[in-house]
């Protein structure tokens, strides 16, 4: 089973700086400078303080694991054919969460508050974070 154009990532007008930085290896949040705070999925407004004083700012990759599910099973593409595979919620260093997949780690080895850092997979023509555990 191979990616889809409908399962892969949709870049925008609003998104493509993110899928842009994806591409050069660098993860971006989206951080609101009437209250300073970042936020991550992207938004055009602050989901804090409904400001729409908000920037795209490079983040610093690291994260520490919040939790995690192992998936033995999906039949839609592109998943199916990388189970099993790890779907993740990390904390990022800035402060959000972000729903993602943690590679490079064997089940046994993860632990709530892991360190990791992002990576990134390529999916089709975009380039997808994720996180492994961080080197030292």
């Amino acid at each position: 089973m191979t990616a889809t154009p409908a399962s892969l990532p949709e870049a925008d007008a609003f998104t493509r700086p993110y899928w842009d930085a994806a591409a050069e290896g660098r993860l971006l949040l989206r951080h609101c400078t009437a209250c300073d705070r970042p936020h991550h999925y992207p938004r055009e407004f602050c989901p804090h303080c409904w400001s729409e004083d908000v920037e795209w700012r490079r983040a610093s990759g690291r994260a520490v694991l919040y939790t995690w599910s192992v998936v033995h099973r999906n039949d839609l593409p592109p998943f199916g054919e990388r189970v099993p595979y790890v779907a993740a919620v990390v904390d990022l260093a800035e402060g959000p969460r972000m729903m993602t997949e943690v590679v490079g780690c064997e089940e046994a080895e993860l632990r709530i508050g892991m360190d990791l850092e992002v990576t990134f997979r390529e999916e089709g023509d975009f380039r997808v974070p994720v996180f492994r555990p961080r080197r030292s």
